[in-house]
């Protein structure tokens, strides 16, 4: 006899929500024009849920959209400082549509433009989820999208499904919902291949899984069904639940609170602070630390990271970067932040803490990475 499947969370219990929306859902494709009817229903159902006391962020994408075509900048691959340019242009009337949509139902919108170095660094980490909690203590609904103005093809998320799960972990939200044109996770793409099933719920994010997503859709869209599965790692594994559902449809929050087929990513049992959160959904390590079996079985146990079993030290990074430690296979075993540079990590690797000083000419840490600032992974 099958296992039962797992019982699927209810958006109506959460108690904060960050819901992504992406450019296809935002914009009309033949006009060029926001979808005002459409943002005017999503709008309903965030009054909906704030009336019940659930905090709700947007994370929505949208701005180069909306300003291609007044810019005469229909080619379907656009230069970096093109993107730049309409992004510049189209945030003001992103940011317009939506504060009309939820100035009609009596909320005040926010608009915050973030970056991947926003969520980085430790301090501009910091500072932008006070900010985000003040806004939601004060009742307003923040609006955010990738500052794409001044991003880099170096810096940028990549696209805001990722962003959204970064906001919801640093939010501590309780569920996450992907709008999508797609009611969630099929174990294959069902446009090719008509055995495909639905899943309504999935408890982990395994590689079986990850091996479900495919190439991103044509259209404005720069995400896919993979993206969706790369946020549903950082989202579960901050403790958030995630929802991939049909956006198309009006009110589609209310749909799926009625009821509507969508897809729920389980939140991972073991539940992170808020520190060990940002530090395990850190998107770019710096560098690498690689270790040995003893001193990878002492990370399992909870141990923190000694100079005496890291056998390779890997790019480069200053104190306080966030770093990758590897065994010695090269699989990632945990993450955290590094206590020296580089170049003093790589003068104390395989020593013992009591020969730092005299390596370096100064007293450091004992610890490489002191297990307060390190995630197994």
């Amino acid at each position: 006899m099958s296992a039962p499947a797992p019982a699927t969370p209810d958006l109506r219990a959460a108690r904060r929500v960050v819901v992504k929306i992406g450019s296809a859902l935002v914009v009309d494709e033949q006009t060029a024009a926001p979808r005002e009817a459409w943002l005017a229903g999503v709008a309903a159902d965030v009054a909906a849920m704030r009336a019940r006391g659930t905090e709700v962020i947007l994370v929505s994408s949208g701005a180069i959209a909306l300003a291609r075509r007044a810019l005469g900048l229909t080619r379907r691959k656009l230069r970096l400082e093109e993107k730049q340019a309409a992004a510049a242009v189209g945030q003001i009337r992103l940011a317009g549509a939506w504060a009309a949509a939820l100035s009609a139902v009596g909320l005040n919108a926010a608009q915050l433009l973030l970056t991947l170095e926003d969520s980085e660094d430790r301090r501009r980490y910091l500072n932008a989820r006070a900010t985000l909690g003040t806004l939601l203590a004060l009742g307003c609904i923040p609006v955010i999208n990738e500052n794409d103005t001044v991003a880099t093809t170096e810096i940028r998320f990549g696209d805001n499904d990722r962003l959204a799960a970064r906001v919801a972990a640093m939010m501590e939200a309780d569920a996450l919902v992907l709008l999508s044109d797609i009611d969630g996770l099929y174990t294959a793409d069902p446009r090719k291949d008509p055995a495909a099933r639905h899943l309504p719920a999935v408890e982990h994010v395994t590689e079986e899984i990850m091996a479900m997503g495919g190439e991103p859709p044509p259209g404005y869209s720069s995400g896919g069904m993979r993206t969706k599965l790369i946020a549903a790692r950082i989202a579960t594994g901050a403790g958030c639940a995630m929802a991939i559902a049909l956006g198309k449809q009006d009110r589609p929050l209310r749909a799926m609170e009625a009821g509507a087929r969508c897809s729920w990513f389980l939140p991972e049992p073991a539940g992170r602070s808020a520190r060990k959160r940002w530090i395990a959904g850190s998107l770019a390590p710096l560098g690498a630390l690689v270790v040995d079996e003893g001193a990878a079985r002492a990370l399992a146990r909870g141990s923190s990271l000694l100079p005496a079993g890291v056998r390779a030290v890997e790019g480069e990074f200053r104190r306080g970067d966030p770093v990758s430690v590897k065994d010695q296979a090269g699989h990632e075993v945990a993450r955290g932040l590094s206590a020296y540079d580089a170049a003093d990590a790589l003068k104390i690797a395989g020593h013992r803490s009591e020969a730092l000083e005299a390596l370096l000419g100064w007293r450091g840490r004992d610890e490489l990475i002191h297990r307060d600032d390190l995630v197994l992974l």
